[in-house]
């Protein structure tokens, strides 16, 4: 069974769902966050923008290496930026899924601070890895939506701010 298929019809499914969430971010709520200890609302949708460039990092490299590559944060002024942001990040992972890749995605890929490894996984790991971290944080922003009263889009069906009760 090849994967490369798969991940890209997986990363155009789950890009449709990650836009409707993406873009309810306010421009005037972009330094909110709901406790001292959460990213700010910008910090968090700028991520989740930039995961998919993952994609491209896990199949061109062998591996991320925070003490040599410190983090390079994305500027970003408003929900414009953001969504350009995202889709830009969109177009640079799909780059990577095609069938010449399909005969790395077992080969080791590390996740390491220097001296500290944090994993070591096939590549095919490390890719699945990143789609289930745009889940998990578009899950984060919804709850930050949600405590601003900023109707949530659906992701696998309707919300319940789409259902009429």
């Amino acid at each position: 069974m090849e994967l490369i298929p798969m991940f890209l019809k997986e990363m155009e499914q789950e890009a449709q769902t990650t836009r409707k969430m993406l873009s309810r971010v306010p421009d005037d709520k972009l330094d909110w966050a709901p406790h001292e200890r959460s990213m700010p609302m910008r910090t968090l949708a700028t991520h989740i923008a930039e995961l998919p460039t993952w994609v491209t990092m896990t199949l061109t490299t062998d591996e991320l290496d925070f003490a040599s590559n410190p983090y390079q944060k994305q500027e970003i002024h408003t929900n414009a930026d953001l969504m350009a942001f995202f889709e830009k990040s969109l177009e640079d992972g799909k780059t990577q899924l095609v069938s010449e890749n399909e005969g790395i995605l077992n080969e080791p890929w590390t996740l390491r601070d220097g001296e500290t490894i944090y994993s070591i996984r096939p590549r095919h790991e490390v890719i699945r890895m990143a789609y289930n971290q745009i889940t998990h944080h578009r899950a984060q922003l919804g709850v930050y939506l949600r405590l601003l009263n900023i109707p949530i889009p659906g992701s696998y069906g309707p919300s319940a701010d789409e259902m009429n009760f």
